[in-house]
């Protein structure tokens, strides 16, 4: 029986730390969807578009990875495309209490849903999406937190450009 695993977040934009996350979910399952949320409340720098292209552009040596968009509850985007399982990922204690709560919601609202939390490699434990757009809008460096594919993306924008 083959295991599909849903990834669900906003990525705005993807980093390294996501990048480690689905590498190491390869390894567990048989298929990763990255499901990118539309998350208007969050308000994000970059639109839904361009979240799935530096996705689509970074996982593009990876087999088995798939993207899509959505804008519904996540555990019914899991069971439209036959997912049990929910990958979250864990860079800190903090990120605990949250995603614990996140989990077991998502287990109220399907039983059949389990969520699997997976740590990313120490060296990229620090790295969160708010920090590099942080980063982006003073210019900062961010080649060293960002999918090389996603960092020529994000240079090709000039900062006039970005929201």
């Amino acid at each position: 029986m083959q295991k599909t695993a849903l990834y669900p977040g906003t990525f705005d934009p993807i980093t390294n730390g996501h990048f480690d996350v689905i590498e190491r979910a390869l390894g567990l399952f048989d298929e990763v969807i990255i499901a990118v949320a539309i998350s208007q409340d969050k308000k994000p720098m970059f639109s839904l578009e361009e979240r799935i292209e530096m996705i689509n552009n970074a996982i593009e040596g990876l087999d088995r990875v798939s993207v899509v968009g959505y804008d519904s509850l996540t555990v019914e985007l899991a069971k439209t495309h036959g997912a049990s399982i929910l990958i979250r990922g864990l860079r800190a204690v903090s990120d605990f209490e949250y995603e614990l709560q996140l989990g077991y919601l998502n287990n109220s609202l399907d039983e059949k849903i389990e969520t699997v939390y997976l740590m990313p490699k120490l060296k990229n434990a620090f790295i969160s999406s708010s920090i590099v757009r942080n980063l982006l809008k003073f210019n900062g460096k961010t080649e060293h937190l960002l999918p090389k594919e996603v960092q020529n993306i994000i240079g090709g924008m000039t900062t006039c450009t970005l929201p």
